[in-house]
């Protein structure tokens, strides 16, 4: 999925509820950064980020105590991640 020109920020967002599974599902494997979620899930980390941040504010993603080596913190899922 290319795009040349971003998507608009309140289509990003209203695609939240559906992300939630990908995202639990690539952080079941372990701790992610957002650039390793975008790539697991197939896509741009410009959008990830607004879910990932969603998830987190909501309880279904937890972050690191301190950011890995190239400034990025990592994101675990609470209690075991995806739903049935």
């Amino acid at each position: 999925m290319s795009r040349t020109t971003p998507r608009d920020v309140r289509e990003v967002i209203r695609e939240e509820p559906l992300m939630h599974r990908p995202i639990l599902e690539a952080v079941a494997a372990g701790p992610m950064t957002v650039p390793q979620i975008a790539e697991a899930i197939g896509r741009p980390p410009r959008e990830v980020l607004y879910w990932v941040m969603g998830m987190r504010r909501y309880g279904k993603l937890v972050t690191s105590a301190d950011p890995d080596d190239d400034g990025y913190y990592t994101f675990t899922a609470v209690d075991g991640g995806v739903p049935s």
